[in-house]
């Protein structure tokens, strides 16, 4: 048996693998790559290296084995069709008889087209019969505060969402209910809602950079059509500048307001706050 995960050199992969190192022996991990170079810190500790593509359904043949627990990490490549690419691993989990499927979505209260994918995904796991956990993850701090540049620049917070609010959370903190699900006992068919203890606005994320960095941030809150024009100005492909309007619409509805309290049940402790990655962000 081996716990598996996709994706395991993306940004929320490393954290699931580096994490699942603290609680189970190498030897019982995989890590599927696209490049095998990318895995070397993995392989060196002793982690199984696997490559395979999500747009190469025959590179997952016989990859998953009876009993495996797999972790599903959604791609990121938008105009490549990924329930598609999901799909691929959903079969071949199946025809493996993996113990247990585990897969990022997105929350139940989001609904923007972003989560389209995610639930065409959602729908295609439940149809096939596999025991399943949807972590349905929302915001990552990160989605933010690694995008400070243009922040610091122009001395704003710039956004189309209103005074709504968002429980985001550090992708340390997914990665967290991830292996507590990979690790654990009883999560199987089991949906959970996950986002960070405390949810926060523009307008705090704009003081609380302003604390931090001792600079005067302003939150300068647009429309939706103004924010996509700044985006593509700045060489944001129109079609992704388009999703992240959309999804700052649901913010502005409260559609990124998830208080399940599910993430920091699963993580065994507080999620950390915001604050925290704005400082690590300014250390760089």
């Amino acid at each position: 048996m081996s716990i598996v995960v996709t994706g395991a050199t993306g940004h929320l992969g490393r954290h699931v693998v580096n994490q699942l190192l603290e609680k189970v022996p190498a030897e019982e991990i995989t890590a599927v790559v696209r490049d095998e170079a990318k895995a070397a810190d993995f392989a060196a500790k002793g982690v199984k290296i696997a490559v395979a593509d999500y747009n190469t359904p025959e590179t997952f043949d016989g990859l998953f084995a009876a009993g495996d627990k797999v972790l599903l990490i959604s791609g990121n490549e938008f105009d490549k069709g990924r329930p598609a690419q999901h799909q691929v691993v959903i079969d071949a989990a199946k025809a493996a008889g993996v113990a247990l499927l585990a897969y990022t979505s997105a929350p139940g209260s989001l609904k923007a087209s972003l989560v389209d994918d995610h639930r065409t995904t959602e729908k295609a796991l439940l149809a096939s019969g596999l025991p399943y956990t949807l972590l349905r993850n929302g915001w990552y701090h990160e989605n933010y505060t690694e995008n400070l540049a243009p922040v610091l620049e122009h001395n704003a917070v710039v956004a189309a969402a209103g005074e709504g609010r968002v429980s985001s959370a550090s992708r340390a903190d997914y990665a967290a209910a991830a292996v507590a699900v990979l690790t654990g006992e009883g999560h199987e068919n089991q949906t959970y809602e996950l986002g960070g203890d405390t949810a926060w606005s523009f307008a705090e994320y704009a003081a609380l950079i302003s604390e931090q960095t001792g600079k005067e941030i302003a939150y300068n809150s647009v429309p939706g059509e103004v924010l996509q024009g700044i985006l593509t100005g700045a060489g944001v492909p129109e079609f992704f500048a388009g999703i992240l309007v959309d999804v700052d619409a649901s913010i502005a509805k409260g559609e990124l307001v998830v208080d399940s309290g599910d993430l920091s049940r699963l993580a065994g402790r507080p999620t950390s706050p915001i604050s925290e990655a704005v400082a690590a962000a300014l250390k760089g």
